[in-house]
């Protein structure tokens, strides 16, 4: 299958997305598809798809001109879209997930539960997934998940897959099993429309990389034609010299203190300390617990033993109400679900945890609070309409950019953040750093959980491993290496590792 797009064009209202793009992609190759966050890269998959058609501009599937009436339609017809935002049932199983309006039924006509439960467990062990498919798809982690998505995918029989950030919430290994299983579907034939703003990935797995910016498609290189450097100044417009800036961290006095906490079978004997203006790195495998422990310090889970100190202070936080109250910020991996409402505008998102500081005499300001919402969404690049837009409308890394403007502007002193800069672009990844120095220099304690270890090492001033529930050490920013977070994340020994 060859598939053309050509000078594609979109608008949806005043806002032009796509401004006459061109791209290919054929059977047998992994085409990548680069740009920031809002370039329009998104909106092309979707109109490909079908879910919007274009304003102007044609695409021809082996030759012929080809609109589809849907993601469904287009899948039948063997382009499979897997979304970084994934839309499953919570509540229902892996199985029915995976065969939602695909079930399987027997010669009766009866719903084959058996020939389903084997096939979930056949595709997911493609991908080295083993895990029961009979429980609720909510009780796996987000990377597991992802991997479900990804399995679906295989049982279309699909000629073309649009991967949005695949492994966003995947570990090394599952990583590394991915691409072995995309390697496989290549050489049987199968193209890819990958799109991943990690550049590493890129140089490992694509044949081709077009780069898109600003609604528009500026090159195309043959991968091994192509530096780091150039496709990063084609995604931007300008050189990034540095992508992890320079700390000059000036601690103050602990800010937050952990003692000791335990919730059986999650996560046992968890002490820490994170002083004003540091950032304290959280490493460790998926499923090590770390995203667990930030959970049950801001009041969201309950912990079952163990103290949290602030400024000194034992605090009591049952829930997230609480933490706020205690100037406690938690910026979730999960922003769909967890960090956004939505439905609401960016000025309701980000205005909420701090809308009691915005009322007199029992009324709500309305114009400070927009002016206060105008300042974040400036500084923080937000690329929208304007705040009375909802947060749904809006690119995953502008997204993520909103959350973080609502707890920098709840005045946080102490910030945990969940994975930051997932399915962040490249520049907006370093406005996010640029940001996290300036909120350190504001003597703002900053607990940073990432899969990433190059950003664990390039933003951290010390480095809390975790494995299996415990901290089993913690390094020095300086003379951490990836080998030695590594040892500790698998439970062993690092004689370098601080104390806990």
């Amino acid at each position: 299958m060859k598939i053309e797009m050509k000078k594609i064009t979109k608008s949806f209202g005043a806002n032009q997305v796509l401004k006459g793009v061109n791209f290919t992609v054929e059977s047998g190759e992994v085409h990548a598809l680069m740009g920031e966050n809002g370039a329009g890269k998104s909106t092309l998959m979707n109109i490909l798809t079908g879910l919007y058609p274009a304003n102007s501009g044609e695409i021809l599937v082996d030759g012929q001109p080809t609109t589809y009436s849907g993601p469904m339609e287009a899948e039948q017809h063997g382009i499979s879209f897997i979304h970084q935002e994934m839309n499953n049932f919570l509540e229902m199983s892996v199985v029915d997930n995976m065969f939602l309006n695909k079930e399987l039924r027997n010669k009766f006509g009866l719903m084959d539960s058996k020939a389903m439960h084997d096939q979930a467990v056949h595709y997911l062990s493609q991908l080295g997934a083993k895990f029961d498919v009979d429980q609720p798809i909510g009780n796996l982690s987000v990377g597991r998940q992802q991997m479900v998505e990804i399995a679906k995918s295989l049982m279309t029989d699909a000629k073309i897959i649009i991967m949005d950030e695949p492994t966003a919430a995947l570990t090394e290994a599952e990583i590394d099993q991915l691409f072995s299983v995309v390697r496989r579907l290549k050489a049987d034939g199968v193209g890819f429309i990958y799109i991943s703003h990690r550049m590493e990935e890129i140089f490992e797995i694509a044949d081709k990389v077009t780069v898109m910016r600003d609604g528009l498609s500026i090159t195309e290189y043959a991968t091994k034609e192509v530096t780091m450097k150039q496709l990063v100044k084609d995604m931007v417009g300008r050189e990034i010299d540095d992508f992890y800036p320079d700390r000059t961290p000036n601690f103050g006095p602990v800010a937050m203190e952990v003692k000791h906490l335990t919730e059986k079978g999650v996560f046992s004997d968890v002490s820490f300390s994170v002083r004003q203006g540091e950032i304290l790195g959280f490493s460790g495998l998926m499923g090590a617990g770390r995203t667990e422990i930030m959970r049950a310090i801001f009041g969201i889970d309950k912990y079952q033993s163990g103290e949290i100190l602030l400024d000194g202070q034992p605090v009591k936080i049952r829930d997230p109400q609480d933490a706020i109250r205690h100037n406690l910020g938690f910026l979730t991996e999960n922003r769909k679900d967890e960090g956004l409402i939505l439905d609401d505008s960016l000025h309701d998102n980000i205005v909420l945890p701090s809308i009691d500081g915005f009322v007199k005499h029992g009324l709500v300001d309305e114009k400070a609070t927009d002016d206060f919402v105008r300042m974040l969404m400036k500084r923080l690049t937000v690329k929208a309409m304007g705040p009375e837009v909802t947060a749904g409308s809006l690119s995953g890394g502008n997204q993520q950019k909103v959350v973080l403007a609502k707890w920098i502007g709840s005045g946080s002193k102490v910030l945990i953040l969940d994975e930051p800069t997932r399915g962040v672009d490249v520049g907006a990844k370093r406005e996010i750093y640029d940001l996290m120095n300036e909120l350190t220099d504001r003597h703002v304690a900053i607990v940073m959980i990432s899969s990433d270890l190059p950003e664990i090492l390039g933003m951290s001033d010390r480095i809390a491993v975790v494995y299996e529930g415990r901290i089993t050490g913690i390094l020095d920013g300086e003379t951490a290496t990836q080998e030695s977070i590594m040892t500790l994340a698998t439970g062993g020994v690092e004689e370098h590792a601080g104390a806990i």
